[in-house]
């Protein structure tokens, strides 16, 4: 495989970006956005930083100067240009979760002490609700998608509008403010319940530095079209899908919804694309599926072995019939937020796509490795970006040990909670509560996180992602939490144990059973497969059968100690 390096696009804060990428990309389209079947409606980049540059000069006109804004909403270009207003001369942009029910949006709204948010129609009456409520900063309301406003609710599109007048006539109150790079520019709520939740603050400098270093290692430029489908709030989307694309001069076209994703790649000619492991595996099924349909699966997965030692574009080009069915120009394919499972990982890579695992976290802005062209093994997440340390902390026997790091990507602080940043920064260095190792070659692999790890009394480690990966292979379960308990007349004695979501009535219809004992005897005795297969002290030794869905955070990650203290009431 051809190695993938260029010097990236030198940058010192988001302004800087817009202002020298936009200069080299302005005619290129920047978005593209279906208005109805058939019918686009495209932005240049040159349109997009004319956007930012008029709704920011309005933004300070109204008083908002070095004031915090908050948006929230479905991924659309308003989002976007919404956030870039606000930072790249405006004041503090504060991303919230479009998941969060109304309390937890109104006590965030409040604690977060913002003057002016940004929301789609689905949120209108609630920060209506909100603002009229009088308790919180809340001065400016401003709906993305309405053409026109009212007194009570403003327009974005109005704004711009009024912002491109006041520009003509020569105010330069956004165009020439004046970034500091190393100041908090961006808050961001940590998904933990609102009051345990930290707020990550991070500069221009932090976001910046992780774009150089993706521009540099992945294979991304103006020619490729990115499709946005994770939440936009979500450091990962935000740095590796929105920002990334207008650096690289890229065009960003949005998903309408999971059910629609391969017909979207299909219709957009998507070239990248970065999504949670979940997606990849549905993407997968529904390419088997078509094949099995077809009748063509034996051939494929024969010629998956013939092709075995060729390149991946070489492999690209004989499974050129299941590379038309996305689109036909998937050219990298990233997966984070979660492990992605090896199987599918190899699957995907012998048909020539080219899927990589990348790694990071909202402290560290948000990448800290990734899989590229060149430098990619399977269940790894790659290498470390190049401005970046990384090392592994007290490595036990195995090499194994808690993932830090060093660099400028890394926050500058949780926001006025000395306490909980001095528990996490040790100097320079950030303790990121993963356990992983990291091979003679520099691959890092994620092992698991440090607080649910499960320590047996003969000190053998036991990481419960490990075993949920494997568990949740099984039909009929949807979802597993493995947790160690010990017995209450011996601390020593822990135990493995395994909360199963399942669905009962597909388990009955599958086995022709009927009671939970039956559901009980079917499901262990498949576990106990599973166990054949471990070590012995990893043995599930007790289920936890239900229906009701784990509880987790907004971002999708099991609370363990949430759901542990359920199933004891």
């Amino acid at each position: 495989m051809e190695h993938f390096s260029c010097k990236s696009l030198e940058i010192t804060d988001l302004k800087d970006m817009l202002g020298k990428s936009g200069k080299l990309y302005a005619d290129r389209i920047a978005y593209k956005i279906r208005v109805e079947e058939g019918k686009y409606r495209l932005f240049t980049h040159g349109e997009v930083r004319r956007m930012v540059d008029s709704l920011g000069t309005v933004l300070i006109d109204l008083g908002l100067k070095d004031k915090r804004i908050a948006v929230i909403g479905e991924n659309r270009y308003e989002w976007e240009i919404a956030y870039l207003s606000v930072v790249c001369g405006t004041g503090i942009v504060v991303p919230l979760d479009k998941s969060l029910p109304v309390n937890e949006l109104y006590n965030l709204i409040k604690r977060s002490k913002v003057e002016a948010i940004f929301f789609t129609s689905k949120y209108k009456d609630a920060i209506v609700k909100i603002k009229a409520s009088g308790d919180t900063n809340l001065k400016y309301i401003i709906q993305m998608d309405i053409d026109e406003g009212d007194d009570e609710i403003l327009s974005e599109k109005e704004l711009i509008s009024k912002g491109e007048i006041r520009l003509q006539n020569g105010d330069r109150s956004f165009v020439d403010a004046v970034i500091d790079s190393n100041k908090m520019s961006i808050m961001l709520f940590t998904s933990g319940t609102t009051a345990e939740s930290k707020v990550v603050a991070l500069s221009h400098k932090n976001i910046c530095a992780n774009l150089m270093d993706l521009g540099e290692v992945l294979d991304i430029d103006e020619t490729d079209t990115v499709l946005s489908i994770l939440p936009i709030h979500h450091v990962f989307e935000c740095t590796v899908g929105f920002l990334l694309a207008l650096y690289k001069g890229a065009e960003t076209v949005f998903c309408d919804g999971i059910r629609h994703l391969v017909d979207n790649l299909y219709e957009y000619k998507v070239s990248v694309m970065a999504c949670v492991p979940g997606i990849y595996e549905r993407i997968f099924k529904i390419i088997r599926k078509k094949i099995e349909k077809d009748g063509k699966l034996e051939k494929i997965l024969e010629d998956e072995e013939k092709y075995r030692s060729l390149s991946i574009g070489e492999r690209k080009e004989k499974f050129k019939e299941i590379h038309d069915m996305l689109g036909g120009r998937i050219k990298l394919f990233i997966s984070g937020a979660a492990a992605l499972d090896k199987r599918i990982e190899e699957k995907y890579r012998l048909l020539g796509i080219n899927i990589v695992q990348g790694y990071g976290l909202t402290e560290t802005s948000p990448v800290i490795a990734i899989g590229t062209n060149s430098y990619h093994r399977i269940g790894s997440v790659g290498r470390k970006l190049p401005s970046l340390d990384v090392k592994i902390f007290n490595p036990n026997k195995d090499g194994i040990g808690e993932i830090i790091v060093k660099g400028p990507t890394v926050m500058l602080e949780y926001f006025e909670n000395k306490d909980a940043t001095d528990e996490v920064m040790n100097g320079e260095w950030f303790h990121t509560g993963d356990l992983g190792r990291i091979d003679e070659e520099g691959y890092l692999f994620i092992c698991g996180r440090k607080k649910s790890v499960i320590v047996l009394k003969n000190g053998k480690n036991i990481f419960p992602e490990e075993m949920e990966n494997l568990v949740n292979k099984i039909d009929d379960i949807e979802e597993s939490m493995v947790f160690g308990m010990s017995k209450s007349d011996d601390e020593d004695d822990i135990k493995i144990n395994a909360i199963l979501v399942v669905n009962k009535s597909s388990l009955k219809e599958r086995y022709g059973i009927e009671t939970d004992e039956e559901i009980y005897k079917v499901l262990y005795s498949q576990i106990k497969e599973i166990n054949n297969v471990m070590p012995s002290y990893k043995a599930i030794k007790n289920l936890v059968i239900t229906e009701n869905p784990l509880i987790k955070t907004t971002t999708n990650k099991i609370k363990r100690q949430a759901n542990l203290d359920a199933i004891k009431r």
